[in-house]
């Protein structure tokens, strides 16, 4: 089977086409044959070293986090699905790469896809949908009537961040770039700023939840724009934020929460249903395994809207 590895950190051009055996399952794992896999940042940010704390140094590695395909094999104890279940799901991206025509993961980080979206939309789906889930309802805690504020919300967790804030009916400020209005209204946000014409530090408002996808608003920035009680999110899970938001909270009533992903079952579920219901899936572009260094070459420049994917067959 085909599989793209890398045996050093670097630019897009570490990563390589190899030849594999492919895996078989065990107890309770699953094999699946892999139809799309999603680009995510985190995948440069692990292959060109920035993440080498949670990722280490030993090589070879692999590449991809959430991917869709179809359940070829299982193991002896895996009794949650069936052989041609067409399923969705996420992997450790630190540890495992799902970027291969085969690959094996336990049974609990998978989901039966939606019937009503693509492989591709599918492949689109878990990472950044959980986040998004996760940060709205856990860690922002976002309820009817509050006012939010959500930086870099044309990105893959903004797309769903700004639409589950409004299904939990939320009034959303989106923070876009010079493209990005019209799509951020159509998606559920009231207010739009383009930040290239307007600094929100200058805003005269204050929100219930400031949640900075853009990784580029710290927390002592946006505690001018947080009401006495309010949550500030981020994306960045550094050691030193961690530190610092254990530290914060203790004591003050602005709170500094960071995402660090916890797929659930339970997460899984709510976000079938939501797909099934009324969830805008927005894939920017598709490409093929072939051209995978310029998949991450192109991506990682940024001024995408949602996700772009890989198509393994």
């Amino acid at each position: 089977m085909k599989k793209v590895i890398y045996n050093s950190f670097g630019d897009e051009n570490v990563l390589q086409i190899v030849e594999q055996q492919r895996p078989v399952p065990q107890k309770d794992q699953v094999l699946i044959r892999v139809k799309a896999v999603s680009i995510n940042p985190l995948d440069w940010k692990i292959y060109r070293g920035e993440q080498k704390l949670m990722s280490g140094s030993k090589f070879p590695k692999s590449i991809g986090i959430d991917f869709s395909g179809i359940v070829e094999q299982l193991g002896t104890q895996s009794t949650r699905f069936k052989k041609g279940d067409e399923i969705m799901g996420v992997l450790n991206g630190f540890k495992e790469g799902a970027l291969a025509e085969y690959l094996v993961i336990n049974d609990t980080a998978l989901a039966i896809k939606p019937a009503n979206i693509t492989f591709e939309e599918a492949a689109a789906l878990p990472l950044t949908g959980l986040s998004a889930l996760q940060i709205i309802d856990q860690l922002a805690r976002v309820t009817e009537g509050q006012e939010v504020l959500i930086n870099g919300a044309t990105g893959g967790i903004g797309v769903f961040a700004i639409q589950i804030a409004k299904i939990r009916g939320a009034h959303i400020t989106a923070v876009v770039g010079s493209k990005g209005s019209a799509e951020a209204e159509k998606w559920g946000a009231e207010n739009i700023i383009d930040h290239n014409k307007q600094n929100i530090q200058q805003l005269n408002k204050k929100f219930d939840a400031v949640i900075d996808l853009s990784t580029k608003l710290s927390f002592t920035a946006a505690k001018r724009l947080l009401k006495h009680k309010a949550v500030f999110v981020t994306t960045l899970p550094s050691p030193l934020t961690l530190i610092r938001s254990f530290i914060n909270n203790l004591f003050s009533g602005k709170k500094l929460k960071v995402l660090i992903l916890k797929p659930s079952t339970k997460g899984f579920a709510t976000l079938k249903e939501l797909a099934e219901k009324e969830l805008i899936i927005v894939l920017d572009k598709t490409y093929h395994l072939d051209h995978v260094k310029n998949a991450y070459r192109e991506s990682s420049r940024g001024k995408i809207f949602g996700k772009s994917v890989i198509l393994i067959d």
